[in-house]
C-alpha cells in the first residue's frame, strides 16, 4: 500500500515511552489481521487508536499484553520486551497495568467491595493487611465517586455505574498505564459524556499512560492528546484530533463523519 502523508515516522519527543510496538503482524490462518503496526504511547499522555470492527484493535492488545504472540515484531512495556518474560516478570508488569474492559467484565456473583478486592488478592504483595486493603477499596470507589456503591452487587447497579466499578477496578493497584477497551460503548450519550469527563480527571489526577480503543469520535475529541487510525493492518495516520479531522484523505474523513 503506497506510505500516505499522515502515516508518518514518530518525532523526537523528550518524554519517556511507555509501550513500543514496531512492525506487528499477525495472521489468523488466511487472514493477515497486523500487517506492519507501529505505535508508541508516552509517558503521562491519553493515546486513542481508531479502527473498524474487524481491523485488529483487539488483537493489538491481546499481543501487547502477552496474551496471544505475534508473528514478528517488536513489543516493549516499561523498557521491558514482551516476547522475553518468563511468566513470573509478565505477571508482575501487568499488576502494572490496569484494563477497563467493553463490557465492564465484573463478577455478577461478587459484591462490589468484593469486585475490587479480587485484583488485590491477586497480587498479595500489592494487598498489605485488610485495613490497607479496605482502605485501597474506598479510594479508588472515591476516584469514581462510588464510595456508598462498595456493598452492592453488579446487578444493582446501572449501566455507567457498572462502567465506573470497572474503572475503579482498574486504578486499585495504582497502574502506570491504563487499557481502555470502548469505553463508552453501550451507554446512552449522558452517561458516556460523565465517563469520557471521568477519564480525563483520572488522567489528570494520576498521571497514567492511557491507551483508548474507540469508535466515540466525542470521545477521542476530549480525551486524545494524539491519535492512531487502524487501517487494513496498519498505522494508516497518526496526529492530533484537529489535524486528522481536517485531513482531506478519504480512509481518514471516514472516521470522523457524523
Amino acid at each position: 500500500m503506497k506510505k500516505n502523508p499522515y502515516q508518518i515516522e514518530e518525532v523526537s519527543n523528550p518524554q519517556k515511552a511507555m509501550v513500543t510496538i514496531r512492525d506487528l503482524h499477525k495472521r489468523f490462518g488466511d487472514n493477515h489481521v497486523l500487517k506492519g503496526f507501529n505505535l508508541q504511547l508516552y509517558e503521562g499522555e491519553s493515546l486513542v487508536v481508531m479502527g473498524k470492527s474487524g481491523s485488529g484493535k483487539s488483537v493489538m492488545i491481546k499481543c501487547l499484553m502477552g496474551l496471544i504472540a505475534p508473528d514478528s515484531g517488536y513489543i516493549e512495556v516499561m523498557g521491558k520486551e514482551i516476547d522475553s518474560l518468563d511468566q513470573q516478570t509478565l505477571d508482575h508488569l501487568r499488576s502494572d497495568i490496569g484494563f477497563l474492559f467493553q463490557g465492564g467484565a465484573l463478577y455478577d456473583s461478587m459484591t462490589v467491595r468484593e469486585n475490587l478486592e479480587f485484583p488485590l488478592r491477586r497480587h498479595k504483595k500489592k494487598m498489605g493487611g485488610a485495613v490497607q486493603t479496605i482502605g485501597l477499596v474506598r479510594e479508588a470507589l472515591r476516584s469514581v465517586g462510588l464510595e456508598r456503591a462498595i456493598d452492592l452487587m453488579p446487578a444493582e447497579l446501572s449501566g455507567g455505574m457498572k462502567k465506573r466499578i470497572a474503572l475503579a477496578r482498574a486504578l486499585i493497584l495504582k497502574p502506570k498505564i491504563i487499557l481502555y477497551d470502548e469505553p463508552t460503548s453501550g451507554l446512552d450519550p449522558i452517561t458516556a459524556k460523565e465517563i469520557i469527563e471521568l477519564m480525563r480527571d483520572i488522567q489528570e489526577k494520576y498521571g497514567t499512560s492511557s491507551l483508548i480503543i474507540t469508535h466515540d469520535v466525542d470521545c477521542a475529541r476530549v480525551i486524545a492528546n494524539r491519535m492512531v487510525l487502524l487501517v487494513d493492518g496498519v498505522d494508516y495516520a497518526h496526529g492530533t484530533f484537529e489535524e486528522l479531522s481536517n485531513a482531506t484523505d478519504p480512509n481518514i474523513e471516514a472516521f470522523f463523519k457524523k
